[in-house]
């Protein structure tokens, strides 16, 4: 007796092969190729480094980078790394680890979340689409604070909406530890976005009391201190005011009086983020946008769209903007999103943000070509000539485009499962090809001069230039200061004339590493002028 085949559409409607899918986009959304490129700078290079200082000072409460207080960012994420490090050395897989596992964590609990408030299919739906979308799993992938302060973000959120929904105090405590744990990874922002959302959502219901209940519960505060509050204390003794100062003044309040090192932007910025942070899934986020005032009477659906909006609004009116910022919002509209996948509608135009991504991405060699002659930054411009890309890199973009272009016109497979199999192509394709070309470029230059550095004794500095990673990678202390007679110098190519004499011992790609001669007699007049004003005489000798 011959067997009837099951149509696909059958087999999809079954819950179970979504939960190895979900295990599927779990390890290529956050753990394929986690180590197979250099860490990049000046965020993966600056925790990194920051981590190991820890080691080479046998000090694991204050952090420093390169000889100096960072106080950028509380404590949590440095320890996890260090944790990480222990366990698998000091490489790139460890120092991306806690930052993978978190945004797994992260995933799970929004599935958890929302088969508690829902079903399992919304969930799975939900947590598929989290784990196969852009900026989450690049975010997923780096070595910073940013995916374990989405984890605990949603934590302490979707804690508080559940003790508003139950009135069960467990709820409010796991989000006061939550938001304590959030305090310990990135400061007020983690107070701030959970209490400001509880209180938009409640005074939109006319239930502002509730809200001050909540907020008046000492329990929770006192849940809250006792995690967040002992390393500020311990911090505060022994750094003193420059601490509170530089990390409650400049980088968090400074931050939305005005741009930090330079990244600006205009009121578009995030509206440009937005659409493609969340590809593939983008007209599906559209679809859900377009029935936000219907959604609203939902008190789930208020809830996460005031969650989102009020990240979006805080943000957008910051001086400060940077991409990962919008991700604090993200959790909510991946739970909104989920139902929205199975609905009807016209597959092409849902797969067209997918298309365009694609086809930018293949011709993305032409347009750094035309872009080159107007590129004024001559280690920019260097940068964009070494990009090299290999005939994989057509071919796999090629192929990708071609099966979009197929799930377009198909009507067997359902929507659903079409765009959930683009976003992991997506992301696939952005880990084995589009980060590994960039950073052969920007990062593997660094790196191979970081490891060179360490045949030698004398610690490197770094002059014209901040690279942290350098300093990672050559298992040194690299200053940023003025070179000295006898230094090893990391500096940008077009910077070697004014070093006077030297031995240059690596040169790629705009980035140059080179050996000043040491001082002798006579020989003081060769040493370049920024050195001569700053080298006291008895500079130590290179060996």
């Amino acid at each position: 007796m011959r067997s009837v085949p099951v149509p696909f559409a059958a087999v999809w409607q079954n819950d179970r092969p979504l939960y190895g899918l979900l295990a599927l986009a779990l390890f290529v959304g956050f753990f394929y190729q986690l180590g197979a490129v250099p860490l990049f700078d000046l965020d993966e290079g600056a925790f990194s480094q920051a981590t190991r200082e820890m080691f080479l000072r046998g000090d694991f409460v204050s952090t420093y980078l390169n000889g100096q207080p960072r106080y950028d960012k509380p404590i949590l994420s440095y320890w996890l790394q260090a944790a990480s490090v222990t366990a698998f050395g000091v490489n790139e897989f460890a120092f991306r680890l806690p930052s993978a596992l978190a945004a797994t964590a992260w995933t799970l609990l929004v599935f958890l979340f929302v088969r508690r408030v829902g079903d399992a299919r919304r969930a799975l739906l939900a947590a598929l689409s989290m784990a196969s979308s852009l900026a989450v799993t690049v975010i997923g992938k780096a070595a910073t604070a940013d995916a374990l302060l989405n984890l605990l973000l949603a934590a302490s959120l979707l804690s508080l909406y559940l003790h508003l929904l139950e009135g069960r105090r467990v709820w409010l405590y796991a989000s006061a530890a939550a938001t304590g744990l959030g305090f310990l990874t990135k400061g007020p922002v983690a107070l701030v976005i959970p209490a400001g959302v509880s209180l938009l959502y409640c005074l939109s219901r006319g239930e502002w009391r509730a809200w001050l209940r909540l907020a008046a519960d000492w329990r929770a505060w006192a849940v809250f201190l006792l995690i967040a509050a002992p390393w500020y204390v311990v911090q505060y003794l022994r750094e003193g005011g420059d601490f509170l100062q530089s990390f409650l003044l400049r980088h968090n309040l400074g931050r939305f009086q005005r741009p930090l090192e330079g990244h600006g932007g205009g009121w578009w910025y995030y509206i440009l983020v937005l659409l493609v942070g969340v590809l593939p899934y983008t007209t599906v986020l559209l679809r859900v946008l377009a029935r936000s005032r219907r959604l609203f009477a939902d008190p789930l659906a208020r809830y996460l769209l005031i969650w989102f909006g009020l990240v979006f609004v805080l943000f957008s009116l910051a001086a400060t903007k940077l991409p990962h910022y919008l991700i604090y919002g993200y959790t909510g509209l991946f739970v909104l999103m989920a139902p929205e996948l199975e609905k009807p509608g016209p597959i092409g135009w849902l797969l067209l943000p997918q298309l365009l991504f694609l086809g930018l991405l293949l011709i993305l060699p032409g347009l750094v070509e035309i872009a080159l002659p107007r590129v004024r930054d001559e280690l920019v411009r260097t940068q964009l000539e070494g990009l090299a890309f290999a005939p994989a890199y057509y071919a796999l973009l090629a192929a990708a485009l071609a099966l979009t272009l197929y799930f377009m016109r198909e009507r067997r497979v359902p929507p659903a499962c079409k765009i959930i199999a683009s976003g992991l192509l997506l992301v696939f394709l952005v880990s084995n090809q589009v980060l590994p070309t960039v950073a052969a470029v920007l990062q593997q230059p660094v790196k191979d001069a970081g490891l060179l550095a360490r045949q030698y004794e004398r610690a490197p500095v770094m002059w014209g230039v901040n690279l942290p990673s350098f300093s990672v990678y050559s298992g040194r202390i690299a200053e940023r200061r003025e070179p000295c007679p006898g230094d090893l110098v990391l500096t940008r190519s077009a910077r070697l004339p004014m070093l006077g004499v030297h031995e240059l011992l690596y040169h790629r790609h705009g980035i140059a590493l080179a050996r000043l001669p040491p001082a002798r007699g006579d020989d003081e007049a060769a040493i370049p002028a920024p050195a001569a004003a700053t080298c006291s005489a008895n500079a130590e000798v290179a060996p």
